[in-house]
């Protein structure tokens, strides 16, 4: 087993600095949002997460299987409705309502074999995994 960690501080207002072993990145909000835009917001990195497992997994199951894939491309995108992370709708889910992955994928194979090679990409992508089943989250506050 293997322990993934993130430690994440607000900097000032929405900037928030996280750190992943010796890697910060900044999360923000876009000015109309009262950010600063100096980072993607959290909705973004899950899509930039997402995309980033799919590339990365494409890569590792390529070269397990000697596959021609020369270059992956991922759009990753999706709707939620914003009353309810504001808090003025409380029926709806926070989520967003689907999501959708487009991925191109430069190789020479057939598209039936690009489909099935996306395929084993989605199950052994522990992000897409981690949005496609519900997830335990445990919370303890200080």
């Amino acid at each position: 087993m293997k322990t993934v960690s993130v430690d994440a501080v607000q900097v000032d207002g929405f900037k928030i600095e996280t750190k992943s072993r010796q890697h910060i990145a900044i999360v923000d909000q876009p000015p109309a949002g009262g950010g600063v835009d100096a980072g993607p917001t959290p909705l973004e990195y899950l899509f930039i997460s997402l995309s980033g497992c799919i590339i990365t997994i494409g890569n590792i199951v390529a070269k397990q299987r000697r596959l021609p894939v020369r270059k992956i491309e991922v759009h990753v995108e999706g709707e939620l409705d914003t009353d309810v992370l504001m808090g003025k709708n409380t029926s709806d889910r926070a989520g967003f309502t689907g999501v959708r992955v487009q991925v191109k994928v430069d190789a020479d194979m057939s598209q039936a074999e690009k489909e099935a090679f996306i395929k084993e990409v989605d199950a052994r992508c522990p992000i897409s995994d981690n949005v496609h089943n519900l997830t335990p989250i445990e919370f303890s506050v200080e």
